[in-house]
């Protein structure tokens, strides 16, 4: 028996695999057995190998021990544990790096992209297409801040970056094998992965698709990381930030060029509200506010650029899979 164990989890190991799906794990402990349990019921009718990768992002809830019993369990499964927490963004490239299938599906363990959706984007995939990206047609169970503000994000995030990265779209996707290989190339630090897989190209298409509330547990996205995460997303797809600093800058000079001689003009005539120092002080602080702004917005650039020469590792892993 024991050696017909070895000789079946040999065969598995060869076998090649059609998909692979990671999920980033961070403190979701009561969403781990559903997650998989959908998985494989939904997978089951297409009859392909599959592999879940399971990226626990540094998790203090007991999800570390219930990825390492499902592995146990089933050896489709393959735990990828971090050493402590390095992000949602690096969780995803961890598993891209230890994906082995012909196509890579990224999907949150919350529950909110559903399993099942995973077969829609495949048979796009089987037509040709090389990203299929799910589209949040509907967002059950999300309050109107956090929809009116995804769907400002999305829209400016659109317009002033040369990308175009599709709207209404998370990290729900499914990547072929060769975008994957491309995208394990790009070494950056601050990563944005939907904003990757649209600016490599290749054949696209969007799928719609209801996303649902939340299984269990709560966001690990509040206000400020989405604030966090769409600055992160700006500075690295687009250079408006520093075009509009240098706007502010033209509009300040061409202020203080009209306002001179009609400064002067209202002196000479006497109007009291400009012979004291009210005027310069307001000029100055506007001038010094676009400055500070000026400044902040290099800063960003800088501190990415210094981030990128220190060279460190992008995650660490404690414990990966066996095989």
């Amino acid at each position: 028996r024991a050696q017909t164990d070895f000789d079946s989890k040999k065969d598995h190991c060869k076998m090649k695999i059609t998909y692979s799906i990671i999920a980033p794990i961070y403190n979701e402990s009561d969403n781990l057995s559903e997650l998989y349990r959908r998985i494989c019921e939904a997978l089951q009718p297409n009859g392909e190998p599959w592999e879940l990768i399971l990226v626990d992002d540094g998790s203090t809830d007991g999800s570390t021990d219930k990825i390492r019993e499902l592995a146990q369990a089933d050896r489709r499964v393959r735990p990828v544990i971090f050493a402590r927490n390095f992000g949602h963004q690096i969780a995803i490239t961890a598993g891209w790096d230890y994906a082995r299938g012909q196509a890579v599906i990224i999907i949150d363990a919350d529950l909110q992209d559903p399993p099942e959706v995973i077969l829609e984007l495949a048979q796009k995939w089987k037509e040709g297409y090389e990203v299929v990206y799910a589209v949040r047609a509907e967002r059950a169970g999300e309050s109107w801040f956090k929809r009116f503000t995804a769907s400002l994000f999305y829209r400016i995030i659109y317009r002033i970056t040369d990308v175009k990265i599709p709207v209404d779209t998370g990290d729900f996707r499914l990547m072929d094998r060769k975008v994957v290989d491309v995208l394990k190339q790009m070494p950056e630090r601050h990563r944005f992965p939907r904003g990757m897989s649209a600016w490599v190209g290749f054949r696209q298409i969007g799928v719609n698709y209801k996303r649902a509330p939340r299984y269990a547990g709560v966001t690990k996205y509040p206000f400020r990381k989405m604030l966090k995460l769409a600055l992160n997303a700006i500075t690295s797809f687009s250079y408006f930030p520093l075009q509009v600093a240098t706007f502010f800058g033209f509009f300040s000079a061409g202020l203080a060029i009209l306002a001179i001689p009609l400064v002067i003009y209202l002196r000479m005539a006497g109007i009291p509200q400009f012979t004291g120092q009210a005027t310069t002080l307001i000029a100055v602080l506007f001038l010094g506010g676009v400055q500070l702004i000026s400044l902040g917005i290099l800063g960003e650039y800088v501190g990415r650029l210094y981030d990128e020469a220190k060279g460190r590792p992008l995650y660490i892993v404690r414990e990966g899979p066996k095989d």
